[in-house]
């Protein structure tokens, strides 16, 4: 019997940062060439991309409830004013949509390179998520930040500008059909990925768990 086959067409919800990794390893191995590299750069955005992906918990507070008990951190963060407070919980589900979408497409990029999902299919995700990132850039934009958090907001939204242009880049490959866009893609979500995990660590701790 031949290795497992993953399953584009259902992705179900997952809670913490395992699904993506069992995905990932279900996928065909081993690949070849640019399909090599461009796998791996893809998984290892997964690695940034799954700081809590696809978490359904409610917001409560600035932090998420926790997946595992951990160690009190040494130096805890100050609490939130409730003016910062209620910007957090209003970003808390736009932050989800971005989250699921990256994911969503980034694996739709590994499935492409395993040859589990028809390159038509991966223009329909990457496509979907561009839409999710204008969306979201629009939503975060109309969102009035306390002063305190006016240049973590725009912080936000440079991520969010990143993902777009990480997606722009993705789609186009079915222009020119080289494949090799999605390793450029892969920097912009990269660099996307980095500044959303940094912004999370200080507004949900538990989603994004200390290295």
């Amino acid at each position: 019997m031949g290795p497992k086959r993953a399953d584009p067409s259902h992705i179900p919800r997952a809670t913490g940062g395992g699904f993506a990794a069992k995905t990932i390893f279900n996928v065909q191995w081993p690949l070849s060439g640019r399909n090599t590299m461009i796998a791996a750069a893809v998984m290892g955005l997964l690695a940034t991309v799954a700081f809590g992906v696809l978490r359904e918990a409610p917001f409560n507070g600035h932090t998420a409830a926790p997946a595992l008990s951990r160690p009190a951190a040494a130096t805890p963060h100050p609490a939130f004013t409730r003016a910062e407070e209620a910007y957090i919980q209003a970003l808390w589900p736009i932050h989800g949509d971005i989250e699921r979408s990256a994911v969503r497409s980034s694996l739709g990029a590994i499935f492409y390179t395993t040859n589990d999902l028809p390159k038509a299919d991966l223009k329909v995700r990457i496509e979907a998520a561009l839409t999710t990132y204008r969306q979201a850039e629009a939503r975060i934009s109309a969102l009035q930040p306390p002063s305190s958090l006016a240049r973590t907001h725009d912080d936000y939204l440079v991520a969010v500008r990143l993902f777009e242009q990480s997606a722009g880049e993705a789609l186009k490959m079915f222009d020119d059909g080289d494949d090799g866009h999605l390793l450029v893609a892969h920097s912009f979500s990269q660099q996307g990925s980095n500044k959303i995990r940094e912004i999370g660590g200080r507004f949900w701790q538990d989603e994004f768990p200390p290295n």
